[in-house]
């Protein structure tokens, strides 16, 4: 897909979202191949690693899924696809997402080069540190495999002007099932951020059970910071999709005049 057609489809519903319009924008169209109407497809992948628990959170994509498609115009597929970093399909999705508890297997060599290429080359990784904890188990192995990824680079705060936070909602706050940190993480090249670490079990806060119900509290907010991480989830997709469309001068009199609100 041509990134300038999809912007061209998606201005409408994010310039309603910073005025506050419905959450329900009109679906956009989209000119992939060349068909009017055609929505924009996207799938959420996940990593499956060695060690530790790949999989901590086995229901939070298609609550996710479904949200996004209720928001936006995005049509996306509500179960998620598994992958591994030295699959041949890595490089057929665009959004990875990494998510863990627990302490796992280093990368293997193979695996660190091919996640530098993937990630070198327009690719995004959401990690989603589902413990909850710094220091810690999946936080302590996933800077380390990372500072393998990207040597030069180190992870730093995301700041709050960053077009990560305004590609949909003004995200004033880190959601999830619990309020670990205040902030995101990033490790940033050049203009763009194809690595997002969040702290405070993103998973946990999309999750429901069998029957529908939410599977987890998120503590201390409630629901307000349930809310809060899906709509980070939200911003964080359409930013994969987008890179740093929020910072084009013509965005600029939505978000002034949503911040002074």
């Amino acid at each position: 897909m041509n990134r300038r057609r999809f912007l061209q489809g998606l201005l409408g519903t994010a310039a309603g979202a910073a005025w506050g319009l419905p959450e329900r924008p009109v679906a956009a169209q989209s000119a992939a191949a060349g068909q009017a109407g055609r929505r924009i497809q996207f799938v959420f992948a996940q990593v499956r690693y060695r060690g530790g628990d790949w999989d901590p959170r086995p229901r939070a994509t298609t609550p996710m899924m479904q949200e996004l498609m209720r928001r936006t115009s995005v049509e996306a597929e509500r179960e998620r696809r598994v992958v591994g970093l030295t699959d041949p399909e890595l490089f057929s999705y665009p959004f990875l997402y990494m998510a863990g508890k627990y302490d796992f297997q280093p990368f293997s060599e193979a695996e660190v080069g091919n996640l530098r290429r993937f990630l070198s080359f327009g690719g995004f990784l959401l990690a989603d540190n589902t413990l909850g904890q710094l220091g810690y188990g999946f936080d302590r192995r996933f800077r380390a495999e990372m500072k393998r990824v990207f040597p030069e680079q180190e992870i730093r705060k995301v700041p709050l002007t960053h077009a990560l936070l305004r590609s949909y909602y003004l995200i004033r706050r880190i959601g999830g099932r619990v309020a670990t940190s205040s902030y995101l993480e990033g490790i940033h090249l050049g203009e763009t951020t194809p690595v997002v670490y969040c702290h405070n079990d993103l998973g946990g806060a999309w999750e429901r059970d069998g029957l529908g119900r939410w599977s987890h509290p998120c503590v201390p907010n409630g629901e307000e910071q349930r809310r809060d991480a899906f709509h980070l989830g939200v911003n964080i997709i359409l930013y994969s999709m987008t890179g740093n469309y929020k910072q084009d001068l013509i965005h600029v009199p939505f978000i002034r005049r949503r911040l002074t609100q």
